[in-house]
């Protein structure tokens, strides 16, 4: 079996699970999430715990229990504590301000850079060159985060450029001089 997937996911008090069919609903006061399990996955809810099942023990079915167990977990602790990731500006010069709900970098370009906020994200910046990304799903967290390290991806040589807080940059020697 696998050891992902026959984990039971607790459920707190005060979150409302709904499963209908094949799509599995988690709200609570901070948001709603869903997600559509896989067709031979079977998922059920008794006692305040969702267990998630498999009809078989092949290898996808096994990738599929796991990954949808996951998914669920993810949409809970999401609901109940949140997801943020905190990201670093290094660079003379760059640095990241808030206009209402979105950001502008100042990354040595010629332009600001406007990074908007979609619906479920929120930016707080800290100082001008740390701030945090938080909403209540896990894989748009990652994603708004991602693209903003997009913008100036951490430089090998110098290791300037937009970073996740506590990311160590492998750095390059550069040239030898004659």
């Amino acid at each position: 079996m696998s050891r992902i997937g026959r984990l039971p996911v607790v459920v707190p008090s005060g979150v409302d699970v709904t499963i209908n069919g094949r799509q599995v609903y988690v709200k609570r006061p901070k948001g709603e999430l869903s997600v559509e399990v896989s067709e031979p996955i079977e998922v059920q809810q008794a006692d305040g715990v969702i267990t998630v099942t498999r009809p078989g023990d092949e290898g996808e079915l096994r990738a599929l229990h796991g990954l949808s167990r996951s998914l669920i977990a993810n949409m809970v602790i999401g609901v109940t504590e949140g997801y943020r990731k905190t990201m670093e500006i290094v660079g003379v010069g760059y640095r990241v301000q808030a206009r209402g709900q979105d950001l502008e970098f100042a990354l040595g370009f010629s332009h600001p850079v406007p990074v908007h906020a979609p619906d479920g994200i929120t930016f707080t910046v800290e100082t001008p060159t740390r701030f945090v990304v938080e909403g209540i799903d896990k894989q748009q967290v990652g994603e708004v985060a991602a693209n903003i390290r997009k913008l100036r991806k951490p430089d090998p040589y110098k290791g300037k450029g937009v970073r996740y807080q506590g990311e160590q940059i492998r750095r390059k020697v550069g040239k030898a001089g004659k």
